[in-house]
């Protein structure tokens, strides 16, 4: 097939565009003719035709400017199917990668400050983004979507009047190979980290949405419980198993650290080898007040590495409670969360943990495939 796709922009740490960069190369081996639309874009893959769309405005205007732009290149052109992974005006299949705006605003009100809450979602910018969200999810201007967690599903299915039947669940997928290969005594050794030591591993950028502020205070909790405890156990003890383990806790991603960080806390910034901070784990802790389905739930699951998550994120469909993770229903409740990470310290289940789901690339490649051999059928109709 002859397949146009459209993604904006391109960041080296963005799920959304690391999920595309591996579409990519997963489609150009399977020999379909590929065009991508984008304003930027880094480490283009091979087999990909770019195509450069300028567009320009304020941060408000700029999202409408493009998706117009794309729509006037698109009318130059024939494909077989017009893929979008960014809110446009016209397209054969959306996904929705993204989420739904007003329920991330909506989140972004229940868990702000109440003084900053009266002013969430104000302004140009989310007035454009929502307006253009309803003409992308217009079922005029798009045949099929694709969702990556129920929760998105019926997110959609509750504020727009779209098809239940053309929204399909395709669950993110990742090189499951490369996550169980990562190196675990060589990635403590790097950052310090002792054998002895309980491990947390938190990755992500943008860490208001991504939650880190709520393990914070756990992480202090934990501090100071060790401190207290540690002082009620004589150092000639005959059973020194019952003294509290050290926890750390090791940060990927990018984002301003706090000033009262603990010592326990380490910030590693971007990497290019998550595979072995995975590995390097004993715990993957994402707490995130909105996330469609985040990837790094899945990576962490492919290194069979548990994982605690929020009900906020998509993603946590892939739990179940004390196999593979814990879900926590609000982020926020600090008592739940230094909870279940003392279930997981003491309860650590052996390595791998099993994911509950096909959650391979090739398992996602095919699907979407799938989904776009049917919009493309639709059209010749």
């Amino acid at each position: 097939m002859k397949l146009a796709l459209i993604r904006r922009q391109f960041s080296a740490t963005g799920g959304a565009e690391l999920y595309l960069q591996r579409l990519l190369r997963a489609l150009a081996e399977r020999n379909h003719e590929l065009h991508l639309f984008t304003e930027s874009w880094e480490a283009m893959p091979e087999g990909v035709t770019l195509h450069s769309v300028g567009s320009s405005g304020s941060r408000a205007t700029r999202g409408l400017r493009f998706a117009e732009a794309v729509q006037n290149k698109l009318a130059g052109e024939k494909f077989d199917c017009v893929f979008s992974l960014e809110r446009t005006l016209k397209q054969d299949v959306y996904r929705a990668g993204d989420g739904v705006h007003r329920v991330w605003l909506e989140r972004r009100r229940q868990f702000a400050p109440w003084w900053k809450k009266p002013f969430v979602g104000l302004g140009a910018f989310h007035r454009n983004v929502m307006a253009l969200e309803a003409r992308t999810f217009n079922p005029k201007n798009t045949r099929r979507i694709i969702v990556n967690s129920e929760m998105v599903k019926l997110e959609i299915l509750e504020h727009f009047r779209f098809p239940a039947e053309r929204i399909h669940l395709i669950r993110n997928g990742v090189d499951v190979a490369r996550f169980q290969n990562g190196k675990r005594a060589e990635t403590r050794a790097r950052f310090g980290v002792k054998d002895d030591e309980f491990l947390l591993l938190f990755a992500g950028s943008g860490w208001e949405r991504k939650g880190l502020r709520f393990l914070l205070r756990p992480m202090a909790d934990l501090r100071l419980m060790r401190s207290v405890l540690g002082k009620k156990i004589p150092r000639q003890s005959a059973a020194p198993e019952l003294a509290p383990k050290a926890v750390k806790l090791l940060v990927v991603g990018k984002g301003r650290p706090p000033v009262s960080a603990s010592p326990d806390i380490i910030f590693a910034g971007s990497v290019n080898d998550a595979e072995n901070f995975y590995a390097a784990a004993d715990l993957f802790v994402f707490l995130p007040i909105y996330e469609p389905s985040a990837n790094v739930v899945v990576e962490a699951l492919a290194a069979g590495l548990p994982v605690v998550t929020s009900t906020q994120n998509g993603a946590c469909e892939l739990i179940r409670e004390g196999v593979n993770g814990s879900v926590i229903q609000n982020p926020a409740n600090h008592a739940a969360v230094f909870a279940s990470v003392c279930f997981w310290m003491e309860n650590l289940v052996p390595r791998p943990v099993k994911p509950v789901a096909d959650i391979s690339l090739e398992r996602n490649v095919s699907e979407t495939l799938a989904v776009l051999e049917l919009a493309a059928k639709e059209k010749l109709q």
